[in-house]
């Protein structure tokens, strides 16, 4: 079966790309660029970089705009999809969602509505389980976006590893964070994986932050041989 993967740049859609690709043919990633960086929907912070992922990655890459409007953004999700169908005859859709009921139900709705198939590998999946696989399988992810406490701008630009997930763990327990991010309290860049024949070197970025919100916007990045 060909599948279209959701693709955001951060971790968890990389990751269920990685885990389609054991089953079934991936044929393109599909990105929806909200210009609202409190969408609903998609995830925002640098998704500018997710062509350079593609290339790391060896796939085509599908990518439409939106305003990010509430709703209306199910409108540009579904034309990228047509779009995905109409030039790389996917007959499914990954997602890289773990808990978010509002992103998945809308997603299942536009699939059923274009009879395709919608796969959900991270779907409340074990949040431990999956940050050691993840470390563990070669991921690289940094973390790029802060939204709770007890976040500093320490975080910002730190990638998650072993010892990164340690804090996180004790940020579980301290401060009711999600071991995951999946409650919006960070986000992620993945600058390498298994799936990847070159690995992203971040050049140039600044920070903003301000009462535990942050965000690392990457002014320049290349591909690097590994």
């Amino acid at each position: 079966m060909k599948l279209g993967v959701l693709c955001s740049g951060g971790k968890d859609s990389w990751f269920a790309c990685h885990l389609a690709m054991q089953k079934e043919e991936v044929a393109c990633l599909i990105l929806v660029r909200s210009k609202n960086e409190e969408s609903y929907m998609f995830h925002t912070p640098n998704t500018h970089l997710v062509p350079l992922q593609a290339e790391a990655a060896g796939l085509p890459l599908v990518a439409v705009e939106t305003e990010g409007i509430e709703e209306a953004e199910l409108a540009d999700l579904t034309r990228a999809i047509r779009l995905a169908v109409e030039q790389h005859g996917i007959e499914g859709v990954v997602t890289g969602a773990l808990l978010s009921v509002y992103q998945a139900t809308r997603v299942q709705r536009i699939c059923r509505d274009l009879d395709l198939w919608c796969f959900n590998p991270l779907w409340y999946t074990d949040p431990e389980h999956y940050m050691k696989e993840l470390i563990a399988t070669g991921f690289r992810a940094i973390i790029t976006g802060v939204f709770a406490a007890p976040f500093s701008a320490d975080w910002l630009g730190r990638e998650i590893d072993r010892e990164a997930l340690i804090d996180l763990q004790q940020y579980v327990r301290s401060d009711r964070i999600t071991l995951t991010g999946e409650g919006g309290e960070y986000e992620t860049l993945v600058v390498d994986a298994p799936l990847f024949a070159k690995r992203i070197v971040v050049l140039e970025s600044e920070k903003e932050y301000a009462n535990f919100r942050g965000l690392l916007r990457v002014k320049r990045a290349v591909l690097e041989a590994k």
